[in-house]
């Protein structure tokens, strides 16, 4: 039996590495592709919805797909810190990985917008964290103007490493389904998400591993969603803060990507985002962070209206653990108290009976 040792020495021959590259690797990649079994009957659809879970990447997200990339790069390179803005989940990835391979890391996250189970990932893996005053879109531009003035790699998906690591999510798919999905549904924030899917379904494509492209299908928050209004927002706002960027690094190619696949973009209320966390929680037992239900919100209203044909194979990205987001998830089960009782059989028995 071969170890799994992560996702460049499982898809080498596709990543721009060498036999010298040293592997900057937490054995990252495989990540479960989930059939969901009762929301379909649920929602009475005959179409067959798998959600592919990231939060059970090392740190918790589909970031370290990226950044396992990018950070061996940037050691090849011969860099001795990396640099990124966050909103939480690319902060704690580069954290980590700066860690395995033994240099700084530099982190400008927005200040009071960072979900705690972020922050402390990010605390615990030592970065040098610096609070800005600003969000994300003013974090990102003073990270790239500090690149240019300072001896550090910038990790954010505007390094091309970032966007060949995370495109294994799309081999992964086709590898485990043995063809493409006919619709790919995901929440776009930055957007190097969908334009690394995207690379990856098109690079199999082209070598004959499958013979279909799906749809792209990319969901934002009603409160930052630039892709659905066609034009930058300077002020986001939404309860999903991994999707709580105005404007987007990966913008062009975003575009190209709905265009080439024939597909689409929308945005949905943060109530009716965190309706589809809850679902994935009480009818699935998968707990996603907010902003990774978008991808479920947008399936979901699609396959109900219609847009998405019945008989359909559909897959939605789930790009981070709910566990990253504590916050939100007790906030939404505020009505669920635990039950306080004496320690005896009699109290326990009738607890449970009561609730059958």
């Amino acid at each position: 039996m071969t170890r799994y040792t992560g996702l460049i020495e499982r898809y080498r021959n596709r990543l721009p590495v060498s036999a010298d590259t040293r592997i900057i690797s937490l054995g990252e990649g495989n990540t479960p592709l989930i059939q969901l079994q009762n929301i379909p009957r649920l929602i009475g659809k005959d179409v067959d919805i798998y959600v592919k879970f990231e939060g059970l990447n090392p740190t918790g997200s589909f970031k370290d797909r990226g950044m396992t990339m990018a950070v061996t790069k940037a050691v090849e390179a011969g860099s001795h810190a990396i640099i990124c803005a966050s909103t939480g989940n690319t902060s704690a990835s580069a954290a980590a990985y700066a860690v395995r391979a033994g240099i700084k890391a530099f982190v400008l996250i927005p200040e009071g917008k960072i979900a705690l189970g972020k922050l402390a990932q990010t605390l615990m893996y030592d970065a040098k964290i610096i609070q800005i005053s600003g969000n994300f879109d003013r974090g990102m531009a003073l990270v790239k103007e500090v690149a240019d003035h300072a001896p550090v790699t910038i990790v954010n998906s505007i390094n091309p490493f970032r966007i060949d690591g995370q495109k294994t999510a799309a081999f992964e798919i086709v590898d485990a389904l043995g063809f493409a999905p006919d619709y790919h549904c995901l929440p776009v924030g930055n957007a190097g998400n969908i334009t690394a899917y995207w690379k990856g379904y098109t690079e199999y494509t082209t070598d004959r591993v499958c013979g279909n492209r799906p749809v792209m299908c990319g969901y934002q928050a009603a409160g930052a969603a630039p892709f659905v209004l066609g034009e930058m927002v300077d002020n986001p706002e939404t309860v999903a803060t991994a999707i709580r960027i105005g404007h987007p690094q990966s913008w062009d190619f975003a575009w190209a990507a709905q265009r080439e696949s024939g597909g689409w973009f929308d945005k949905f209320t943060d109530e009716k985002i965190l309706a589809a966390q809850k679902m994935l929680s009480q009818f699935e037992g998968i707990f996603c962070e907010p902003a990774s239900a978008a991808s479920l919100a947008g399936a979901l209203h699609d396959i109900g209206s219609g847009k998405i044909p019945e008989g359909s194979v559909i897959v939605c990205t789930l790009t981070g653990n709910g566990i990253k987001d504590p916050e939100i998830a007790m906030m939404q089960c505020a009505d669920a108290k635990p039950v306080t009782i004496d320690a005896s059989l009699d109290a326990v028995k009738r607890a449970i009976l009561d609730n059958l």
